[in-house]
């Protein structure tokens, strides 16, 4: 006789010709859950709203949490003052990962915070199941209800079915356009690549005898060809108290058509492998016992981005315009990577900060939609220097914000001086700050 612990009835099943989609309906439907949607999808619950984020990883987190960056840039402003320049999602996560040792501070001509991505994405999940967002994950846009403008729902394909998302509102925070892109909106791409970087996170490390960050540039510079290196520099984020670093050596395509961008991700995994043989061969004493923990997915800093009703110009990075629909600042540097060999490094004075307006994340002729993100407009130089978490944090913040305001009503017909009165905190006050914000002292040195 059959165990009743072990007899489990089956049936057998084909799927029907015409199987329905799984419907979820939303006040707002977000579309990509890394730092930006993230922030956009908690802000918005906080708002009392219904969200649903939605990501093509398997995973929540996006790039933050995925390709191993290794640091939160463009937070705080330059030194020597260190103004914090994006409160929001920053506030509550440095506070608690703090604590759990799992972020720490680099004072260098601007505050960059080290964190341990296993950490980041543990929290930021943790943060949407208790906010009550609904999150789908696996999930690409297979099509999108455009209504001259006004979008009404997305579907998306999963490994286990069609689903419907049909919300009053969205927002792109995809990295690569992807919601504007597929409702048939205007788009932008550069003219040549924007290269993306495959990195890596090292152990079993000895951090006392690190090469100096100069000293290891100008070794990679100097042999690469011998080692079949494309990029000619690199840097090395060592997590202080701990025996690894993630490597930021790479430069690798990142292309926008599915063949090419899988075959590039192999490409950049070897010439990870390639690094890892120049460290352990050229800084033994550092690098000679180290063992890759873990591959990054791809990351990706300029594909495709949205045509906005502004598009963001070097110009107006450079000179600190203040815009009436600010949104968001930084006074993160020109970071532009169009050359494989290296890129441009433009670091500006103390006391500059950069603005993106409202403009920027709008997409032209959408009603209710918005970008948040490194998919907002600007041209290839000023995107280059708001494309960094920082920034799009509060990117994402604002486009929540804004999207409650419009209340289903178009974006273009909010209060701007209502939305600046929410988002005081990321945009300061007439171009300064509203009071001396004070930077975490915590381990500061």
């Amino acid at each position: 006789m059959p165990h009743e612990l072990t007899e489990v009835k089956i049936r057998t099943l084909t799927k029907p010709p015409h199987a329905p989609a799984e419907e979820l309906s939303a006040d707002l439907c977000i579309v990509g859950a890394g730092i930006a949607g993230i922030s956009a999808a908690l802000t918005a619950a906080k708002l009392g709203r219904r969200v649903v984020i939605v990501d093509a990883l398997p995973v929540l987190g996006g790039q933050c949490a995925n390709s191993l960056i290794g640091l939160f840039c463009g937070v705080y402003g330059n030194g020597p003052e260190y103004r914090q320049l994006t409160h929001g999602i920053f506030d509550p996560m440095f506070a608690d990962l703090v604590q759990t040792g799992d972020v720490s501070y680099n004072y260098r001509h601007t505050i960059t915070v080290n964190y341990d991505e296993n950490a980041v994405g543990r929290w930021m999940e943790t943060q949407i199941d208790r906010a009550g967002v609904i999150p789908v994950t696996g999930a690409s846009i297979l099509d999108v209800e455009n209504d001259g403008g006004h979008l009404r729902a997305v579907v998306f394909a999963t490994r286990y079915g069609l689903l419907r998302v049909s919300a009053d509102a969205f927002i792109d925070a995809s990295g690569d356009a992807a919601l504007t892109w597929e409702a048939g909106l205007e788009c932008r791409v550069p003219e040549r690549t924007i290269w993306g970087s495959q990195q890596v996170r090292l152990e079993n490390l000895d951090p006392e005898h690190a090469p100096p960050a100069d000293e290891l540039a100008n070794r990679v510079a100097e042999k690469a060809d011998e080692y079949g290196l494309l990029r000619r520099d690199g840097l090395a984020f060592f997590f202080p108290g701990r025996d690894t670093a993630v490597m930021n050596m790479t430069h690798v395509e990142a292309p926008l058509q599915a063949i090419e961008a899988s075959a590039a991700q192999l490409r950049g995994k070897e010439q990870a492998d390639r690094v890892v043989d120049f460290l352990r061969t050229e800084f033994p004493d550092a690098f000679g016992r180290a063992t890759v923990r873990l591959y990054g997915f791809p990351g990706r800093r300029q594909t495709r981005w949205i045509a906005g009703e502004h598009q963001l110009t070097v110009d107006e990075v450079r000179t600190g315009f203040r815009f009436d629909d600010a949104v968001a600042r930084t006074a993160w540097p020109i970071e532009l990577h169009d050359r494989p060999e290296g890129y441009v490094w433009d670091v500006f004075d103390s006391d500059h900060v950069h603005y993106v307006p409202l403009g920027s994340i709008t997409p032209r002729g959408a009603v209710n939609l918005l970008a948040a993100g490194r998919c907002v407009d600007g041209d290839a130089a000023a995107l280059s220097s708001v494309r960094v978490m920082g920034p799009c944090a509060a990117m994402g913040e604002a486009a929540a914000h804004a999207l409650d305001l419009a209340d289903g009503s178009p974006v273009s017909e909010i209060n701007l001086a209502e939305l600046r009165d929410r988002i005081r905190a990321n945009i300061g006050e007439d171009g300064t700050d509203a009071g001396k914000e004070q930077v975490l002292a915590a381990d500061r040195r």
